[in-house]
């Protein structure tokens, strides 16, 4: 399964990482840093209206290369100019080819706030995401156990990062909720065999209690497509393929938000 491949080449690239910066050394790093408890993300899904966060990402397992032109900088400028509410910056290199200098970089450039998308495995990449920069961090939990789920939920807390826990069902769903999620994330795509059904978002928001925020992930390509989303009480729209596509991101943009 492609969700394997992801956690193993995961788990390879982590093991390497820490032989050239280990554990102690990014704690320490973290420790001189001022770690405020704001929660940017979080306050950005609270806000009234339906919160697009953005993709930035080069490639896809199902997809293969998106762009030929990568110019994240651009890209994250662009989207801060023409009304993104936040921004996802893949760091996965094998699969997405992702990096996280790109996270680190876009952080210097924008004052968005940021999610790390990677697939978290090891509390060492909750700190890196802190070091880079990100404001949120992705927990997967087909991939995590109920302590790692605890564990990561309570240290990124702690460091002043939310988490977008990921969940493709009613038992993952629960199971996020029971460690300790404050923000539900529904990926409309499985991610065992790359099929997205875009009615997932909705099949499942009967499970979510209302102070809990809940984000659609993965799919959304029309205007359409968000409507029906808003209107099933979905608090925000992670959308990456359609945005990264785009020729005219702003336009594209305007119109999945239907001000155009």
């Amino acid at each position: 399964m492609i969700l394997d491949d992801l956690v193993k080449a995961t788990r390879k690239r982590i093991t390497l990482e820490k032989k050239v910066h280990p554990l102690d050394e990014l704690r320490s790093q973290v420790n001189v840093l001022t770690l405020e408890q704001e929660f940017p993300f979080e306050t950005c899904l609270k806000q009234p209206q339906l919160t697009f966060i953005c993709e930035i990402k080069k490639a896809s397992p199902s997809k293969g290369q998106i762009v030929k032109q990568f110019d994240y900088k651009k890209i994250a400028h662009d989207y801060e100019r023409d009304g993104v509410d936040a921004i996802s910056v893949l760091t996965e290199p094998k699969y997405f080819q992702g990096d996280l200098t790109y996270l680190t970089a876009v952080h210097k450039e924008v004052s968005l706030p940021l999610l790390r998308k990677d697939f978290t495995i090891d509390p060492y990449m909750i700190y890196q995401a802190k070091l880079a920069g990100a404001s949120s961090i992705l927990l997967i939990v087909a991939i995590l156990t109920n302590e790692q789920l605890r564990c990561y939920l309570k240290l990124a807390d702690q460091l002043g990062l939310s988490a977008i826990v990921e969940a493709h069902d009613e038992t993952e769903i629960q199971r996020g909720l029971n460690n300790g999620a404050r923000i539900i994330g529904v990926n409309n795509r499985n991610l065992k065999d790359f099929t997205v059904d875009l009615t997932t978002s909705q099949k499942l928001r009967e499970f979510v209690p209302d102070d809990i925020l809940y984000i659609s992930e993965s799919g959304i390509q029309t205007r359409e497509d968000v409507d029906q989303l808003r209107h099933f009480g979905v608090d925000a729209v992670l959308i990456g393929e359609t945005m990264m596509r785009a020729k005219n991101k702003k336009q594209t943009l305007q119109n999945l938000k239907g001000e155009s």
